[in-house]
């Protein structure tokens, strides 16, 4: 799969329709710092979307913010295979959006650790029960 450590321009969950719907009607988990909203879609070319998201409230300059949201966004590019492989598997699509709970500058290996938790909470709920 050429092209499957990246995080392009499609792959970003942008749209307001798209980030509100998923908000009002979307699931959502905590796993300890991210609070992860999803929602299922039929798929198109857009099968895994994902935004990041990190409250002003905690984090006051824009460039710690930015900081954040650059981290889970590098560490979602580096493990969202899996789940883009099953989501291609099931011919269904999935938004996802990871808000950014906890009060300090996170280190990146924390990030990555607990976004691979969030990968394996979202591929076993995507994976269907036998």
């Amino acid at each position: 799969m050429p092209g499957s450590f990246t995080l392009g321009k499609k792959e970003r969950l942008k749209s307001r329709k798209s980030i509100e719907l998923l908000f009002r009607e979307g699931k959502g988990f905590t796993i300890a710092p991210f609070r992860v909203y999803y929602a299922k879609h039929n798929a198109g070319e857009l099968a895994l979307q994902f935004g990041a998201g990190v409250s002003s409230r905690h984090f006051k300059k824009a460039a710690d913010r930015n900081r954040v949201k650059r981290l889970l966004r590098e560490a979602w590019r580096l493990q969202k295979t899996a789940l883009q492989q099953k989501l291609a598997e099931q011919n269904s699509g999935l938004n996802v959006f990871c808000i950014y709970t906890a009060r300090e500058l996170p280190v990146y290996q924390q990030v990555y650790d607990s976004m691979s938790r969030v990968l394996d909470k979202l591929l076993a709920i995507n994976t269907p029960v036998k």
